[in-house]
């Protein structure tokens, strides 16, 4: 940072003032220039410091502008992410809780129809192997053109 410092002149050409001759007027001006120059450490300035320094450059209404943008636009994206957040678990949770059951219970429906027509294709297997008047499949390793009486075994 720079100070400033009022220097109040009692005598208007003094030998100490830079501008007291028009002759030694540009070797004392860059003299001061560089003495004032040595006076300032940057090694002790942080970037911080820099940056705030900038802050005088700027018009305050500039300032106010890019500040009231800023928080406009930081506002919308939080409402906007808190909307979206709602609506994601909306969604995630009618999901769960209405489509997995119905997903499950479609999924049951289904396996019961496949069941229903492996019991239909079975059924027309065991009626094309039956002779065209009995009711009733005949008994198995049995030829039907021959009757004999079943015996069980050990009688």
């Amino acid at each position: 940072m720079v100070k400033v410092e009022i220097v109040e002149e009692k005598d208007q050409f003094s030998s100490n003032s830079p501008y007291a001759s028009s002759s030694s007027s540009r070797t004392s001006s860059s003299v001061s220039l560089s003495s004032a120059s040595s006076e300032l450490s940057t090694a002790d300035e942080t970037l911080y410091d820099r940056f705030s320094a900038l802050v005088d450059i700027v018009p305050p209404s500039t300032r106010h502008t890019i500040s009231t943008r800023v928080s406009n636009t930081a506002s919308f994206l939080k409402k906007t992410g808190k909307v979206l957040g709602n609506v994601v678990w909306i969604v995630t949770t009618s999901a769960l809780l209405v489509g997995l059951p119905l997903a499950l219970s479609l999924e049951d429906e289904a396996k019961i129809v496949a069941q229903e027509r492996e019991m239909m294709a079975q059924q027309q297997g065991a009626q094309q192997m039956l002779p065209p008047g009995s009711s009733y499949p005949p008994p198995p390793g049995s030829n039907p053109s021959s009757q004999k009486g079943i015996v069980p075994p050990g009688f």
